[in-house]
């Protein structure tokens, strides 16, 4: 990306060359890369992790690991995917890239490459969220907020893992559908259901245990008032442009708890039973990548421009055959 505006104009196609990697980092060839809503804040310039252009855009990529620096873990001609070196600059729509090693993974066996490519995003802040964050417990309550979307779908996966009761909530008959495929126990449309009655009448009056948030606006503060006393918000993003609204008093008054998430990594031992538990349940089919539309690498600038509304699924660019 050469400049802030429309994507069509902030990114723009150029040739580079790329150094042997820095201790942490894996250079692998790109086959495909995940796709998702930073891109478009990365273009309009409201990416808070990132300052001035130039810089490459897409957080996760797979692909074919070319060049590793002494003392890696992974070996050339390995298949990986990962989480970009994106906060140097460096994204995974492109020939090659360079992955931070302490987020990369070998495919399990049977991941295509479009569900290798937009994995570890999407189920790495889940994992942060459900798990580390704001633990749900089995048994409970969560309310997955952009249900149809790359983080919501995610979560809606790895709360049935975890045991939850999952209700998610998306914006379109379509979005709905789909979220049932994924396995949620209630699909609520925020468009046409009245959110406070359904949610009562799911919870039999309780309210809320935990509301995973990649949202924001309106719907979230909605299902806000739906939260059991001593529940949690987890905040993942703002999506609708806008954070969910608060009100301290009201925290205070029905002592709910509100946390950011944000699935920065740990150390590298925790960070490695993160990523081998993940592959784990992925390798036994327990979650899947949802893969939504899939773009050719010269579509890039319309796929971010279409992540203000993006249809149901993770967004994928294919790089390379």
């Amino acid at each position: 990306m050469v400049k802030f505006g429309e994507p069509g104009e902030a990114a723009e196609l150029q040739e580079m060359t790329w150094a042997e990697p820095s201790p942490g980092q894996v250079l692998i060839r790109v086959r495909a890369a995940g796709a998702g809503f930073p891109d478009l804040m990365m273009t309009s310039g409201n990416f808070p992790l990132l300052g001035a252009p130039p810089f490459g855009l897409g957080e996760e990529a797979a692909g074919e690991v070319v060049a590793v620096p002494p003392g890696s873990s992974f070996s050339a001609g390995e298949q990986v995917s990962g989480i970009t070196d994106f906060e140097r600059g460096w994204g995974g729509y492109a020939d090659y890239v360079y992955l931070r090693e302490r987020s990369t993974i070998r495919i399990p066996r049977g991941m295509t490459d479009e569900q290798a490519a937009g994995f570890p995003i999407g189920f790495r802040t889940a994992y942060a969220g459900l798990v580390e964050r704001a633990p749900v417990e089995p048994g409970q309550s969560l309310l997955v907020l952009g249900a149809a979307g790359s983080s919501g779908a995610t979560a809606v996966q790895l709360g049935k893992v975890l045991g939850a009761t999952v209700i998610a909530v998306a914006g379109s008959q379509e979005k709905v559908d789909f979220c049932a495929r994924l396995g949620a126990d209630h699909v609520l449309n925020h468009r046409t259901d009245d959110l406070t009655a359904r949610i009562a009448e799911i919870t039999n009056g309780r309210g809320l245990d935990l509301i995973y948030d990649p949202v924001g606006g309106d719907t979230a503060a909605t299902v806000v008032k739906s939260i059991a006393r001593n529940g949690r918000i987890a905040m993942i993003g703002l999506a609708s442009g806008a954070p969910v609204p608060l009100d301290p008093m009201d925290i205070l008054l029905r002592n709910y708890t509100v946390v950011g998430v944000l699935a920065s990594p740990s150390d590298a031992q925790t960070e490695a039973a993160v990523w081998q538990r993940l592959t784990e349940l992925a390798a036994q089919g327990a979650i899947t990548t949802p893969v939504g539309a899939v773009y050719a690498f010269d579509e890039v600038p319309r796929m971010i421009a279409r992540q203000s509304a993006p249809p149901a699924g993770k967004s994928i660019v294919r790089v390379a055959g």
